[in-house]
């Protein structure tokens, strides 16, 4: 092998970088699973400090810093809790509805089971193996035991969010004064884009979340559906989850379509109209208000869904796209980095 059979040297110097970048990442992400109890309200805490600081600017430049604070946690929390409220009072509903219904879903159930079991598909050894009195008791268990989490997880990303108000024209000044190179000033104008973008995907995220559920629920009681103010609130609710929740808002209107209707044609119906209706507004509405500041990748916006669903459950499937959001941005504001947020992000045109 001759000098002119190496590989060149810069590609050499590299490979231990690149090694190391993905050790790296690998240890980043290991710490961000087991942390998930300190870095998932952190992460969401961050979220919120984004888009309330501008009414907390706002507030305290005609009051005092405190009585400003606490009308911005005040309103905040007042969000939080209407809709929390809507989410328990859409589910609570169904719930009720289905447990009132219990009798006639499962005649209609024992009806499903005979036919499948002419079709050769035994389901009642599957349906007895999975669902039994200890099994019922031990999900009751863990949704009280998951509704506790929220319940902590929320007080924890709040008082976050508090401290947070406290010292964000602190950081300011620290960032601004940053004399170690230029990571001072990539966070400080990546943070305020970052902000900047944050509020607009709320914004833009509210407003086809509620043009969803009133669509939602004008299909369900134009077609006969019961509850349908519950799956227009429903669908409101979950749209602010990126894939998992839309498909969610579709499969249990359609569960109740095909007990209620007992026919195929109109359960295939149902749920072809709820998809027409989630595939107009998030694939072809939602762009369109968004507009180019907000344009990621489909491929990354369901990557980044999963992914954080995995490291964080539900809360990662709301979070991980605004993750996704501040890592483009903040890559953007610096050269070594400006080619992630090139490929996964804004395409940026260059003058002339």
């Amino acid at each position: 092998m001759t000098a002119n059979d190496l590989p060149p040297r810069s590609v050499m110097s590299s490979a231990p970088e690149a090694m190391l970048g993905v050790c790296a990442a690998v240890l980043v992400v290991g710490a961000l699973c087991l942390a998930e109890a300190v870095f998932a309200p952190l992460a969401f805490a961050l979220f919120v400090i984004a888009l309330v600081w501008p009414l907390q600017k706002r507030l305290q430049s005609g009051m005092p810093r405190l009585l400003a604070l606490a009308l911005t946690m005040a309103a905040t929390i007042l969000v939080v809790i209407a809709f929390s409220f809507l989410v328990a009072w859409g589910f609570g509903r169904v719930g009720r509805f289905v447990i009132s219904d219990a009798a006639r879903l499962q005649s209609l159930y024992g009806s499903f089971a005979v036919w499948l079991d002419a079709q050769g598909i035994a389901v009642a050894g599957v349906w007895a193996d999975y669902v039994n009195v200890s099994k019922l008791i031990r999900l009751a268990q863990q949704i009280t035991s998951l509704l506790n989490t929220a319940v902590s997880f929320s007080v924890v990303t709040l008082v976050y969010v508090l401290l947070g108000l406290l010292e964000v024209d602190d950081a300011s000044r620290k960032l601004r004064a940053w004399q170690h190179g230029q990571l001072g000033e990539v966070l400080l104008a990546g943070g305020a884009r970052t902000a900047v973008k944050f509020r607009r995907y709320m914004v833009v995220r509210t407003i086809m979340s509620i043009m969803t559920g009133v669509l939602v629920s004008a299909f369900a009681y134009l077609a006969g559906l019961p509850l349908a103010t519950e799956w227009g609130v429903i669908a409101f609710a979950l749209n602010y989850v990126p894939f998992i929740g839309p498909l969610i808002a579709t499969v249990f209107p359609t569960l109740v379509a095909m007990a209620e209707f007992e026919s195929l044609q109109m359960t295939f119906f149902v749920f072809a109209c709820l998809n027409v209706i989630q595939f107009v507004v998030g694939s072809y509405l939602e762009p369109r208000f968004s507009g180019s500041a907000l344009s990621i990748s489909p491929f990354v916006v369901l990557f980044a869904v999963f992914f954080w669903t995995f490291l964080w459950g539900l809360s990662g499937a709301f979070i991980g796209v605004p993750i996704v959001i501040a890592v483009l941005t903040l890559c953007e504001q610096h050269p070594s980095t400006r080619w992630v947020a090139d490929l996964f992000g804004e395409p940026r045109h260059d003058p002339g």
